[in-house]
């Protein structure tokens, strides 16, 4: 996590009043540099490399700093286990989840159509109204099976 990026997260590490910590930054950039939904354990196991004063404690506690600050989705999948990705904070990169109910695999889906993203404006504009709610955000994950599953 070099350059802008990292210096955009030590302003809002400070802004909180928190400090961007070489575990932190270590973990940032696992997460960024994934392009799977890793879990706390990946995480660790591919810290652990670089830097191996860290524990799997250590990661843990970061994690759900780094979570509750909106820089690392924490995702419910349905498996038991809660997986990481990196939330990439002012790009357009908005997906949402394809699960596979037999493998686990998770695809991410981001090519939406027009008629979708108007649809779902429309529901959160409708919830908002009737719940008088501000969304600010929303999470979907579709379940069923992979290719590879319905074939065998």
């Amino acid at each position: 996590m070099r350059g802008s990026r990292a210096q955009c997260w030590r302003g809002r590490f400070q802004g909180g009043g928190y400090r961007l910590t070489k575990p932190r930054e270590l973990i940032l950039d696992v997460l960024a540099k994934s392009k799977e939904h890793l879990s706390a354990e990946d995480i660790f196991l591919s810290v652990h490399k670089i830097y191996s004063n860290i524990g799997l404690t250590t990661v843990y506690r970061n994690l759900e700093l780094l979570v509750e600050m909106g820089a690392v989705a924490k995702l419910h999948f349905g498996n038991g286990k809660a997986s990481y990705e990196f939330s990439r904070d002012g790009e357009k990169d908005h997906h949402h989840h394809l699960v596979c109910r037999k493998c686990n695999k998770v695809i991410d889906y981001a090519d939406f159509m027009k008629e979708e993203e108007e649809f779902l404006q429309k529901i959160e504009k409708g919830l908002s109204k009737k719940y008088k709610f501000e969304i600010q955000d929303h999470v979907i994950h579709f379940h069923g099976f992979c290719k590879s599953c319905q074939t065998s």
